[in-house]
Parts: C-alpha cells; structure tokens; sequence
C-alpha cells in the first residue's frame, strides 16, 4: 500500500469543478490523498478557498493575485491578502509569479484570459515581490507561477529575500539547465500529471535534475488535462469547451514522476510525503 498523497497545486474552489465537488472528494480520498493546496488568483477566490478548507479536512488553502489576475486587483487587494493571511496561520501564499506568455503568446481571443486586463510583466514583477516579501517575512510557504519569463524571475529571486522554507516553481517548464540555479535560490520543483504527455520530454528531463529533496507532484486541476488515454477521471468540458483536469489525476503525478526518476512508486510517494511536509506543515 502506498504511503499517503499529496497534491502541492490545484484550484478545487474553480468554477468548473464545483458541480463535481462532492464526487472529486470522494475520488480522493479513495486515491489515498492526504493533503491538498488549493491556491487563490484574486481577491474573490479567497473566502471561498477559506470555505472549502473548513468543509474539506484536505484542503490547505493558499491565497495570492496570480499574474493573469494583478491587472484586475481592486486598489484594497493587498490590505485584503495581510488580513486573511493573519486569520489562518498554516495558509500559503499564491499563486503569484510572473507570465510573458499571456503578453507574447496568448491569443487576443483566448477564452481563459476573457475580460482581464493583461498586466506589463514590470507590473506583474510589482505585484509579485509584494506577495514575495510577505511570504518571506512570515515564512509561508509561496507557489510561484512562470511561463516565458524564467530569465527574470531568476534574476528577481537572486536580488530579494525569499521564504526561509523556499518556495515551490508549480508546474516548472522552465529550461532543465536553470534546475540547478533555482534550486540553490532555494526552489522546489512540482511535477505535472500533464508532462507525462509525449510533446513534454523538455519538462521530463528538467525533473530528472531536480534535487531528490525539493521534488513534489501536482495536477493544477481543473487546468492541465493529462493525456486522454491516461485520464481516469473524466469530467464534462467547460462552458467553452476546453478539457477540464481532475484532482484524482494526482497518482498519474506520482507514476509519472516515479518513471522520470526511475525510482519505486512507492519510494517516490514517501520521499514527495517528506517533502511536501517539510515545505507546506512545518
């Protein structure tokens, strides 16, 4: 039997996963989940989060301005992050971090960025060293999120204080070569149910250079659909059309993480458990 599992990123409170919720805890529990990180992208996701946490023995609440959300933040939002951060001890920070991709990339019609302002990465920077000096100065555990812009938040991080715990690059696609840097800035790595897809052998091999101690496993549900032929949680599609992930994908995490690193599942799960206690519960 395997040692318990722990999912070090997801969005359970996620307007797509609310009519499954009931059948989602159910789901994991059966898969052995012990805890989960439920992280907030703005201010309204906050209480909700907060909720869910008191309903849900598993759910470990996280509450940031993801980078997608800062052009949106209301002119309290910081205010409202200290005051709920006091209310719960044991909270994260995040998601917060930096996205050139939604600036470079992003398609002016794409669904998931509708009716958001898409912040300069110099104010997505502002936002997230805010968020980052809080976090530091409380130790809280901090999830940061980057795509396209790893160059800068490395620069970023090697100039400010960071938590003392470290903090967790969730979902890193960053370059492999970069492993080693931000692991010695402090830096755990969470591994994606979706890299086990065959387009992300980039993403398997960056994992295969990360530190045995700062390895943890992650869905990012409902975002980042596995591989169809590995989903064994199905879900209807969004409003929009778009696959929509399952928390219960967190043991495709694990297997695939176990094979990049050529390790026992079971060796692998105790290992991401001691992780994940040492950076999220201590």
């Amino acid at each position: 039997m395997l040692p318990p599992l722990y999912d070090a990123h997801n969005h359970f409170h996620d307007d797509w996963l609310v009519p499954h919720q009931p059948a989602i805890d159910d789901a994991v529990r059966a898969a052995g989940l012990r805890r989960a990180v439920v992280n907030g992208a703005c201010p309204a996701d906050w209480p909700v989060i907060a909720a869910l946490a008191r309903c849900y023995d598993w759910v470990l609440p996280s509450y940031g301005v993801h980078p997608w959300d800062c052009g949106n933040r209301p002119p309290d939002w910081f205010a409202l992050l200290q005051a709920r951060l006091a209310a719960d001890p044991r909270a994260a920070v995040g998601e917060i971090g930096l996205d050139r991709w939604m600036l470079d990339s992003a398609r002016p019609d794409d669904p998931r960025l509708a009716g958001l302002r898409r912040a300069s990465l110099p104010e997505q920077g502002e936002v997230m060293l805010k968020q980052l000096a809080l976090a530091a100065t409380e130790n809280r555990p901090v999830a940061i999120h980057c795509l396209q812009a790893f160059g800068a938040l490395e620069g970023i991080l090697r100039h400010v204080n960071v938590p003392p715990r470290g903090f967790l690059l969730h979902a890193y696609s960053g370059p492999p070569e970069m492993v080693p840097a931000f692991a010695d800035l402090g830096a755990y790595f969470s591994f994606n149910a979706a890299f086990t897809g065959e387009h992300h052998a980039a993403r398997r091999e960056a994992f295969k250079r990360v530190p045995l101690d700062r390895l943890l496993a992650e869905t990012d549900a409902p975002a980042m659909p596995v591989p169809l032929p590995l989903d064994r949680h199905p879900l209807p599609p969004s409003p929009t059309g778009e696959r929509v992930n399952h928390p219960g994908n967190i043991t495709l995490a694990y297997s695939g993480l176990a094979e990049v690193r050529a390790m026992p599942l079971g060796e692998l799960a105790s290992l991401v458990e001691e992780n994940f206690i040492r950076f999220f519960l201590t």
